[in-house]
Parts: C-alpha cells; structure tokens; sequence
C-alpha cells in the first residue's frame, strides 16, 4: 500500500485497536490463477504459541479456500473511516482529496482444526454478542443448529507485515485543519463525523 511518511501509522498499539474495532475485512489472495476476495470477520488474536496472527472462517464451498494450499500468502485489508475532502474548505486554492484509514495486514495462512475453528466461532461470536439484550452462546445452540459449523474451514494467518495509514490532512497548518474538522461535521455524514472525531484526536 503506497503511503507518504506523513501519512504512516507505526504505532502497534493503535494498529492493535483498529484491528479489533475494524475487523470486517477483505480477505485476498491468489485461486487457480486468479485473484479472489471474500468480505469477512478477521479477527486479532493471541495462538497457542503467544503470537499475534489473525483468525477467521470460511465457507467451504467457497472456491478461494483451494488456494489456500496452493498458495499461502494472503493479504488482509481493513478500512475505517473515511470522507471526501473539498478544496473550498481551505483558506487558498488546494486540490480535492480524501481523508482515510486503512490497515493491509500480509501473512502466510493455513486451515485450523475443529476444535479451533470451533474455539474461534466462540471468541467471535460472544464479542458481537456482548452487547446483546439476550447474547447467544456457542455452547448453548443445539446439535442440530451446531452441523451447520461443520460448513466451514477456519484458518489462522501467521503476520509477516502490517502496513497502516492515517491519512488526516497532517499536511494542513492549524487553521484549515480545524476549519476541516468543523465542515466534515456540518455533513452530518455518520463517515465524515468520525473522520473529524479521529482529526480531533490527532491534534488538540
């Protein structure tokens, strides 16, 4: 992912936090020759072995699974807000661009066994759940409704690059910067808030 130096996010930790709050992302990688994609819950996580890899499920019906023996490198990109930036927001003519974050995570994946795919449909599942006015557990759905798990395919990816950007308008002197903040919350555009919610964040 092509990113100027400015706009490099090389803090782990808020890498980490993005991650776990952005985590329905695109899974890339090569199938037979082609490139595939599929849009799914990726989630951060520690193994077995105390490292950070990335954990997830597929449909075994899905035809991207077959490369994942064939060809293990995968590419994870998440993304978070993002919003249309006007040039008529500055103080001088400027070009129009875009404010945005996004995370390509870079690994090598392999298929997980039952028992932990099954462990990570639970870890999955009671995270979305926790916020539920009655949360559904894992271990309380029925045989029956449970055969349905026996669908797909869980994979672990083993992280061998992260590459983060934070593009805010860093480029910009406080008065545009702030004059941006404040028409990306005259859109009432819920994407262009939180792009002026993590502007405010950067600069105070």
């Amino acid at each position: 992912m092509y990113t100027p130096q400015l706009f490099k996010n090389e803090d782990p930790e808020s890498i980490k936090a993005f991650l776990k709050e952005n985590s329905f992302g695109i899974l890339i990688n090569q199938t037979n020759g082609k490139l595939c994609a599929t849009h799914i819950p990726i989630e951060l996580e520690i193994n077995a072995d105390g490292k950070e890899v990335l954990m997830g499920h597929i449909s075994k019906l899905n035809p991207q699974a077959e490369g994942f023996a064939e060809n293990d490198q995968v590419l994870a990109v998440f993304s978070g807000p993002h919003s249309y930036i006007s040039p008529s927001w500055y103080d001088h003519e400027n070009v129009p661009t875009w404010n945005y974050i996004a995370v390509h995570v870079y690994g090598r994946i392999k298929i997980t066994d039952e028992a932990a795919t099954l462990d990570g449909l639970k870890k999955l599942v009671d995270k979305y759940e926790a916020n539920s006015e009655n949360p559904v557990r894992i271990e309380n759905l029925s045989p029956k409704t449970m055969r349905e798990a026996r669908g797909i395919f869980g994979f672990e990816i083993e992280i061998d690059e992260i590459q983060a950007t934070k593009k805010l308008s860093q480029n910009r002197d406080d008065h545009n910067y702030k004059n941006i903040i404040s028409e990306l919350e005259k859109t009432e555009n819920p994407q262009a808030i939180a792009v002026a919610n993590e502007m405010s964040k950067c600069r105070k």
